[in-house]
């Protein structure tokens, strides 16, 4: 199976971190707007199509943050996406003003629920998943410099 891109969109406002909403047999949980590449399409396109899609956000994008890995077969959801090789491209997104229609989108995710800003200082308390992404989130927010490469992480 090919590796697949994927950009995903890191949107803080007001020390909060705009997520897209699921649940399981384990209750909630969360991941960030976006989604996979599609042919002919940059990175930066996929994201806002995927942000629109998703959470109803036009969306500026900003810098790379972030570039994650994840190989199915090495991590706790193996038994489902053991042939998922996936790389992230997670970019710093800011929602254009006036945009105050912020859920569901024009196509959301499969099982998703909807659209919430969480908190940052309580991220360590929500199942955001990537998990390894709550502390650099934080981290970001408090100033410290990180790495942009995370390598294989959930």
């Amino acid at each position: 199976m090919a590796v697949r891109n994927s950009a995903k969109a890191i949107i803080i406002q007001t020390n909060h971190i705009l997520v897209i909403k699921k649940q399981d047999t384990e209750g909630y949980y969360y991941i960030l707007p976006g989604g996979g590449q599609e042919h002919g399409e940059t990175l930066h396109e996929a994201l806002k199509r995927e942000c629109i899609e998703e959470v109803n956000a036009t969306v500026d994008i900003g810098n790379l943050l972030f570039i994650r890995e994840y190989i199915g077969k090495n991590h706790e959801h193996f038994a489902f996406d053991s042939e998922v090789h996936q790389i992230e491209y997670m970019f710093l997104c800011k929602v254009i003003e006036g945009a105050t229609n912020i859920g569901n989108g024009t196509a959301p995710d499969d099982g998703q629920i909807g659209a919430e800003w969480l908190p940052i200082p309580d991220l360590l308390n929500y199942r955001l998943y990537p998990q390894s992404i709550r502390q650099n989130v934080i981290d970001h927010v408090s100033g410290k410099e990180l790495p942009v490469y995370l390598g294989d992480i959930n």
